[in-house]
């Protein structure tokens, strides 16, 4: 199951639609007035107008995506919005560049209360692209697909219509999970594997839940080891870590949501959806446990404000959700390609 030369062009097809439309194209929205300036509403550099505009170029980004890679556009044209985030997340300036601007405990206690929930907005932008695959999957021709296994299907979106289209497309169903085989039966002297029997719809959302909280758990660890700059003892709170770069903190994000998309594909057979959306839940989750009052006035009073306690924190919104969402694509399809491995080699 090796990826063919022209799929690899499709895949780079995706990626340089979402760079040249968000990463360059649009890039001037939300420019920040220095290069030292974060990419954030708290940073200053995105404003509600930009905003609009960035949804909007990222539901085109997704729509031509579909297109220039069809037809296996569904597939692979989600990841043009989070590819042009991505260019964003590493011209950004640093979270501790914006902690710079904010030097009083109340000043870094609304910053932390803000950057809890801006990563809502940038999932908005990730759906929005997604939204622009399924318009281009409501409309495309009909046409035939292999899939990873080798079968072939018909896709017939375009008798869909657009809400068929995005709900399939997009939300799916939340998660495939199937009772494992084994169960044997004789039948005319020959052995024949039992055929799965589909989970009830209950079983489906606990596992979805697990699936998504399981994300949330994986990255966080994951990210709290990967992303570790410069670690520094503290009496108080055992150790601190520096502001880590943007290249590593790309690399960590990716391995880490790379990792939980794997396992929870693997074992409970979930989408790359809830590992997206676990994105912007680890920010929320790691602001509320290594930011509370007494450690955030603690941090004010005591260290330098490129300091922080856990790597997490020190993560902006935008990079963690561009480099989770390529991260929880990526290891989807590797948890497929595993399991076709399993099956056929």
């Amino acid at each position: 199951m090796e990826l063919s030369l022209v799929m690899r062009l499709r895949i780079a097809l995706a990626f340089g639609v979402g760079v040249l439309l968000i990463g360059v194209l649009a890039w001037p929205l939300v420019e920040p007035a220095t290069p030292f300036d974060a990419v954030s509403f708290q940073g200053g550099g995105v404003t509600a107008g930009a905003a609009m505009g960035t949804l909007a170029l990222a539901f085109l980004a997704g729509l031509i995506a579909y297109f220039v890679t069809w037809p296996y556009g569904r597939e692979i044209g989600v990841l043009a919005a989070p590819a042009g985030l991505a260019v964003w997340a590493l011209r950004t300036g640093s979270l501790a560049d914006i902690i710079r601007h904010n030097p009083t405990f109340e000043q870094r206690e609304a910053l932390f209360s803000a950057l809890r929930w801006e990563p809502a907005f940038w999932l908005a932008i990730v759906v929005a692209g997604f939204a622009g695959v399924a318009i281009g999957q409501a409309f495309a021709p009909r046409g035939i697909a292999r899939g990873p296994d080798g079968a072939e299907s018909r896709d017939e979106s375009s008798r869909q219509g657009f809400c068929a289209a995005f709900f399939r497309a997009i939300l799916g169903p939340i998660v495939e999970e199937k009772v494992p085989a084994g169960r044997e039966k004789a039948e005319s002297g020959k052995t024949v594997e039992a055929q799965e029997e589909p989970l009830s719809a209950s079983q489906k959302w606990l596992n979805a839940a697990i699936a998504l909280m399981g994300s949330v758990l994986i990255a966080q660890f994951c990210i709290g080891i990967l992303a570790r700059d410069v670690r520094m003892h503290d009496r108080q709170l055992g150790y601190v870590v520096g502001q880590p770069a943007a290249a590593q903190i790309a690399f960590a994000v990716l391995v880490s949501f790379g990792l939980a998309a794997f396992l929870v594909g693997k074992f409970l057979k979930a989408g790359y959806i809830l590992p997206t959306v676990a994105s912007s839940l680890v920010t929320l989750f790691g602001i509320t446990i290594y930011l509370r009052e007494d450690v955030l006035a603690y941090m004010t009073s005591g260290l330098p404000g490129v300091f922080f306690p856990s790597a997490i924190v020190s993560i902006l919104p935008i990079q963690m959700v561009a480099f989770g969402t390529l991260g929880s694509i990526t290891g989807y399809w590797l948890a497929i390609r595993c399991d076709y491995w399993r099956k056929h080699q």
